[in-house]
């Protein structure tokens, strides 16, 4: 069912999964114009620069949902265990445990990273940054929280590219599921231990 659009910022939802599904290539203007039910015109009145225009709205929007749901609690929050497992939960939540493809990844890999890299950077920078600073609040040395952050957000990524190409979901909640193992404390101070978790 097509979105009444009333302004710019009601077309962005539908935009973000004409981009998910065809590709910024494949995502004609009447694939585009069919899913937000606007025309050439409006399409033009609202993103004058057409596609790449459209592209950056989504992309910021997806900056903010995830600044507000993943990266602030990371970084600010006081319990950090609640944050990593909050981010958890998040983002299987946002990418349908694995059924939705991740926008900024699919631009990352394709002929369009150049056009759009300062936010794809942005995205997987901010999300690394975020949880190294969580982990480090957990107790774990900087070096060690890092490489955790950079194999989670790898992870995550890996996950939903195998699902979808196994049409497996079950794929992604199993890779959700080990990742709770391995950045869980569970009220253990890990300096305390001499060493982090083991992996389940």
């Amino acid at each position: 069912m097509v979105r009444m659009v009333a302004e710019r910022s009601d077309a962005i939802a539908s935009l973000a999964e004409v981009f998910r599904e065809h590709g910024y290539e494949g995502a004609s203007l009447a694939l585009i114009g069919k899913a937000t039910g606007l025309g050439k015109g409006s399409l033009y009145h609202f993103f004058p620069n057409g596609k790449e225009e459209m592209v950056q709205a989504v992309l910021a929007e997806i900056e903010q949902w995830f600044e507000d749901s993943v990266y602030s609690p990371l970084r600010d929050g006081t319990d950090a265990d609640a944050a990593i497992t909050a981010m958890l939960d998040e983002t299987a939540k946002y990418f349908r445990s694995g059924r939705r493809v991740c926008l900024v990844g699919a631009l990352a890999v394709a002929n369009t990273r150049d056009l759009f890299a300062q936010a794809i950077r942005g995205y997987f920078v901010s999300w690394v940054d975020a949880l190294q600073s969580a982990l480090v609040r957990q107790g774990r040395d900087a070096e060690q929280a890092r490489l955790l952050s950079e194999d989670a957000v790898l992870a995550i990524q890996g996950a939903i590219v195998l699902s979808r190409a196994l049409d497996d979901p079950a794929v992604f909640q199993r890779a959700i599921d080990q990742l709770r193992g391995r950045l869980a404390v569970e009220g253990k101070t890990i300096r305390d231990e001499g060493s982090a978790p083991k992996s389940p």
